[in-house]
């Protein structure tokens, strides 16, 4: 009796650190430029969560269609994207207001922190391409490229029906499990960002049951095609989302210029990167944030690696 409330009390914290884990993801995803897939990566949890997914076949599909939920549960690795989903959902519906504020009022040390995060993470991640070789190479420096032009494009003017926005969600979740593409930021240049957020805070659940039905169809299939490389092509792969990371960069400088009457189709602002004034207590407080967000990174990889030796 006693191993078996062991046993549970393991399983129990095992699912409310998986549930933390996806509030990082979820605080991550609410941010323009930064990808809730970059979280899972740090967190080490980005191949489990794409594997539990995928596992979410046709066969599943038609066990719960039929209402047969036994075998649906038994078939679906459900556990860890369901620990996983809500602790994204909670810090959605809990930290959105204020990331917003945040992201405002105290732009500067919000990009430093996740600046720092994700440039150690580079690091991190690519320590674990098993081979660095042309392939590899080719992969990284397309996707840093890709990505580096990616987060410079311009926001369009686009519709709010429906099934727009059910496309919205779609893309949104894609993006959102790629490390370095931000869900958020696609949201951004498909010009619903602010109209997505407004719909959290107010609570829109037209909107949001909408968006939550593109972005399920979405993750299902592009889970099961990310899995099929990750299955055939892991370093290539790995290489390439360690490239996605570098050149969305590019999006979370932390130091930014409006330029001057420019604004682009959503009518926000349009910025540009600029060098921090040196010798400032403000740019030395967002080194010092930097450095944060790298000791951060550095830490779960020490706190991962103490784990897998334990097990």
């Amino acid at each position: 009796m006693k191993d078996d409330s062991s046993e549970v009390s393991r399983s129990l914290f095992t699912y409310v650190v998986l549930c933390a884990k996806g509030f990082c993801m979820g605080i991550a995803d609410v941010i323009p430029g930064v990808s809730g897939g970059t979280m899972a990566l740090i967190l080490g949890i980005y191949t489990d969560l794409i594997n539990a997914i995928r596992s979410f076949d046709l066969k599943a599909a038609k066990h719960a269609a039929t209402f047969h939920f036994r075998r649906f549960f038994k078939q679906v690795e459900w556990r860890l994207p369901a620990a996983v989903g809500t602790g994204i959902f909670l810090a959605v519906l809990s930290v959105s207001h204020s990331v917003a504020w945040l992201l405002v009022h105290k732009p500067i040390p919000v990009w430093s922190f996740f600046f720092g995060l994700i440039l150690a993470s580079v690091v991190g991640v690519g320590r674990g391409v098993g081979r660095w070789n042309t392939s590899s190479f080719t992969g990284f420096a397309a996707s840093a490229v890709g990505a580096f032009i990616l987060v410079g494009m311009v926001p369009v003017d686009t519709p709010e029906s429906l099934s727009f926005l059910f496309l919205c969600g779609a893309l949104a979740v894609c993006a959102m499990i790629l490390p370095g593409i931000s869900g958020a930021f696609i949201l951004v240049l498909l010009g619903k960002y602010h109209f997505v957020l407004d719909a959290v805070n107010q609570r829109d659940i037209a909107v949001l049951a909408v968006l939550a039905a593109g972005a399920c169809i979405g993750l299902i299939l592009f889970s099961r095609f990310l899995g099929w490389l990750l299955d055939r092509y892991y370093s290539m792969v790995l290489a390439g989302l360690t490239g996605l990371m570098l050149g969305s960069l590019r999006k979370i400088w932390p130091w930014k210029e409006t330029v001057s009457g420019s604004m682009d189709s959503g009518g926000a602002l349009v910025q540009v990167n600029i060098m921090p004034p040196l010798w400032e207590m403000e740019t030395v407080a967002a080194v010092l944030i930097m450095f944060a967000g790298m000791a951060v990174v550095a830490g779960l990889s020490v706190f991962a690696g103490k784990r897998g030796k334990s097990h």
